[in-house]
């Protein structure tokens, strides 16, 4: 049984608008990594990363680097506290909403390697399990363009 409170099905275009900015923009890390978001949903947000080549970590193998996945990874648990948090007030205006981001930030984190990254594009998703008052607790996958798991993670963040 999940311990999340119910959700609304979709966000208004101006909450979107301004967590991608966030997320894809000022959170200026996510540019070098080249995540770009690609769903935004109050319960689960996915993101993509094409591949190029700075982000090689086996340069035979043309595999991405494991820093790249857990750097993602994190980020994805990041914004799945976002979504769950503006889903949590929708009672305020989205800008007010915008505002509560400014506390998070990650108390643990646990990646797990399962195959390694060849392609050409990445998909990453997350959710959150818990929402708590202090605590988010997350999980994000980590996928090939064939939609297959080549790694996945869970995460702890401060929301508060």
């Amino acid at each position: 049984m999940r311990n999340t409170p119910p959700v609304p099905a979709e966000f208004e275009p101006e909450f979107i608008a301004g967590l991608k900015a966030i997320f894809e923009e000022k959170i200026v890390f996510n540019q070098v990594l080249g995540l770009k978001i690609t769903r935004l949903l109050p319960d689960r947000v996915t993101a993509r990363i094409d591949m190029r080549h700075e982000l090689i970590g086996h340069y035979s193998h043309n595999r991405i680097h494991g820093g790249v996945i857990s750097a993602g990874l994190d980020a994805m648990g990041g914004l799945a506290c976002m979504a769950a948090i503006g889903a949590r007030h929708m009672d305020e205006t989205p800008e007010q909403r915008l505002h509560r981001f400014g506390k998070l930030g990650t108390i643990d984190l646990r990646i797990d390697y399962l195959r390694p990254g060849i392609g050409e594009f990445f998909e990453l998703s997350a959710e959150v399990l818990r929402l708590g008052s202090r605590v988010a607790s997350t999980r994000m996958e980590f996928r090939g363009a064939d939609g297959k798991l080549l790694s996945c993670g869970s995460g702890a963040y401060i929301v508060s």
